[in-house]
């Protein structure tokens, strides 16, 4: 059969011919005429160069096994999506055979998936969706085979695993995080794990009994060493634990008790960011639901949390770091306006907005950013430009680690592998890909630093910079030279919020935001007639959310909603008390037009609506909680858009 080439750049079509030649070499007759029967009578004959020359491991794997390629062939797969229960079905019938080795089948199958996965998103027979999907769910398989045939293996040395109080079997739950969590996985990933168990306990072996947490380490232990370890043929997928409690340093599996004490007391911000995307893929589905259960409330919390914008201002700014000091600027995953900065924007809203807004507890990241654009959290035109750009990164991802199988988002140097890539990505040049490669970075790049970018200091504050307007230093000539008209009093009052218990046993994060919240509080509220009077009405609600300090976080990254906080606490005290009850309240401060906007019964029972199905049909304590703050909410906007002159009195009573 000869190769159709005209459709490849001269030294990629070389690189296909020369491929070829030792693809019918190393078969011999009569494989090689088998093969190029096979080829030749389909639409495979126009679509072999291209995978040829653009993935010399695709090449190297059908040199090596001309077999598999004549197998694919023949079975239609390279040109059909496989449907998810196949991947583990395929691979339970290949550990069904006779004399099948677990480490042996996960890597023949791991490479005739590849080269299946590898084809089709090279030739565009596959979208990015379909790939990600793929890879996951032959990861997904992978770890449960293994699981399964290991711990097999060691119930008969040791017993069967039960608990402690339901004297029940114990089943490993392995959670997939990061981008298998999400089912969003590239084609030369390694995949994040962490292992849990439900109850402490032991095997029930009468001559060998051992602790569960002895047993499932062992069983962790050969899940990693099937997938992990490098053999004549391969590996499966690299594993990497360190994102379990205690990173590296702590216990390879722990039970659900010691996993929730960990998140509660210890649990850091990084954390919830990684837990986002966490996902059950093996174990009792109820017992996993219930872990799961339990963690949720580390990672979305009931309040909106605006105190994750600074924290995603800290992980930036060392991700920017390590970039610099090694050089990763052409990364499309690390660099600027890659992947991650992409993820970012979606995990920042999913942590801001997730404990309330339950369509953001999702795990894929583009349904999340099109949550973001129905709530009103991202304009339709920024979620549009994302979207696009997250996909075509993802594809120029996909064909670097898709050239060799390696695990490298860095952009090629070399001219051969350039003019592969841009071919896989449909472009005549290099040149011409990198410049749409820049202009998708350079949105990204925009959309990111908008939602992490500083929040503006007021154009007075430099001013009175150089005064204390918090802490031991602060007087009455202080605060008498801001403008408050009873300065002594006022002093009294802060002074009693600072030798408060709630104040003074504030952990580090609350102090630090306390420290930067009260200066600009003052400052705000000498821009009202009353300034005291206004400051001694807020003192309370900043009394009720000090050891929650998002909502002191919330006010610092959005200066305008703290200026219509003073505003409405200033003419109303009736504001200042709800605000002060339900804290809650605040997100409302965030959206002026629809505070001083007043309500249609129309609109009202559209939102409702809307609210009440992102919940779940059986959470009758969700939808008690959704009910209440949609009242509380709305007899916010009716008292504001009165104090604002915008309802006549007779539509409030309305």
């Amino acid at each position: 059969m000869n190769l159709q080439l005209k459709d490849l750049p001269g030294p990629l079509a070389g690189e296909a011919q020369n491929a070829w030649q030792h693809i019918l070499e190393r078969a011999g007759e009569p494989l090689a005429e088998e093969l190029s029967t096979a080829l030749s009578g389909g639409p495979e004959a126009a679509q072999l160069p291209r995978v040829l020359a653009c993935s010399p491991f695709v090449a190297d794997l059908a040199r090596r096994q001309p077999e598999l390629l004549l197998d694919l062939v023949r079975s239609g797969q390279l040109q059909e999506s496989i449907a998810e229960p196949e991947f583990r079905y395929e691979l339970q019938r290949l550990l069904g055979e006779e004399g099948a080795e677990l480490s042996s089948i996960l890597r023949r199958n791991r490479q005739r998936q590849m080269l299946r996965i590898v084809w089709r998103d090279f030739c565009r027979l596959a979208d990015t969706l379909e790939t990600v999907r793929d890879t996951s769910l032959l990861a997904e398989a992978s770890i449960a085979e293994a699981l399964a045939c290991s711990q097999a293996v060691l119930e008969q040395r040791f017993g069967v695993p039960r608990g402690t109080d339901s004297g029940e079997p114990q089943q490993l739950i392995v959670l997939a995080m990061g981008k298998l969590g999400a089912r969003e996985l590239n084609v030369s990933s390694d995949i994040d794990l962490i292992f849990a168990y439900p109850e402490a306990g032991q095997t029930d072996s009468e001559s060998r009994p051992i602790s569960n947490e002895e047993f499932f380490t062992k069983v962790g232990q050969a899940v990693i060493n099937a997938l992990d370890q490098v053999t004549a043929q391969g590996f499966v997928f690299r594993v990497d634990m360190r994102l379990r409690p205690y990173g590296e340093s702590g216990a390879l599996v722990h039970n659900f008790a010691a996993m929730e004490e960990y998140y509660q007391d210890q649990g850091r911000d990084w954390e919830r960011y990684a837990l986002i995307k966490a996902r059950p893929v093996t174990g009792d589905p109820e017992r996993a639901g219930e872990l799961m259960a339990a963690l949720r409330p580390f990672v979305f919390r009931r309040y909106v949390d605006f105190g994750v914008i600074e924290s995603l201002r800290g992980m930036k700014q060392m991700i920017t770091s390590e970039v610099r000091r090694r050089g990763l600027q052409d990364n499309v995953k690390l660099g600027h306006g890659g992947i991650r900065e992409v993820e970012f924007i979606a995990q920042c809203f999913q942590l801001i907005r997730g404990g309330r807004d339950l369509g953001l507890q999702q795990r894929e990241l583009l349904p999340v950013l099109q949550e973001c654009v129905a709530l009103g959290c991202l304009p339709a035109e920024a979620g549009a430009e994302l979207r696009v750009a997250y996909l075509f990164l993802r594809d120029s991802e996909h064909a670097i680690q898709g050239y060799r199988d390696k695990q490298t988002q860095a952009l090629p140097q070399d001219e051969l592998q350039r003019l592969a890539m841009a071919t896989v990505m449909d472009f005549a040049c290099w040149e011409d890909y990198l410049v749409v490669l820049d202009e998708h970075r350079g949105r990204v790049a925009e959309h990111f630093g908008e939602l992490i970018a500083a929040p503006e200091e007021e154009s007075g504050a430099a001013d009175d910079e150089e005064l204390p307007l918090w802490g031991e230093d602060l007087c009455a000539e202080t605060l008498s030279s801001l403008g408050y008209h009873s300065a002594q009093e006022t002093l009294q009052r802060l002074q009693d919020l600072q030798s408060s218990p709630r104040v003074v046993t504030l952990q580090v994060v609350g102090r630090e935001r306390l420290q930067q919240f009260m200066p600009q509080l003052l400052r705000a509220c000498v821009e009202i007639d009353d300034p005291d009077l206004t400051l001694q009405r807020i003192l309370p609600l900043v009394v009720a959310v000090v050891r929650r300090s998002a909502y002191l976080a919330l006010l610092l990254e959005n200066s305008p909603a703290l200026g219509e906080l003073v505003a409405l606490c200033g003419a109303s005290p009736w504001i200042s008390e709800q605000l002060a009850r339900h804290p809650v309240l605040l997100d409302e401060l965030l959206d002026r037009a629809s505070l001083y906007t007043a309500p249609d019964k129309v609109l009202l029972q559209d939102e409702l609506r809307q609210q009440v199905a992102r919940l779940a049909p059986d959470d009758l304590e969700a939808q008690m909680d959704a009910l209440r703050y949609f009242k509380a909410s709305h007899v916010l906007r009716v008292a504001a858009s009165e104090l604002a002159g915008r309802l006549p009195l007779m539509q409030v009573s309305d």
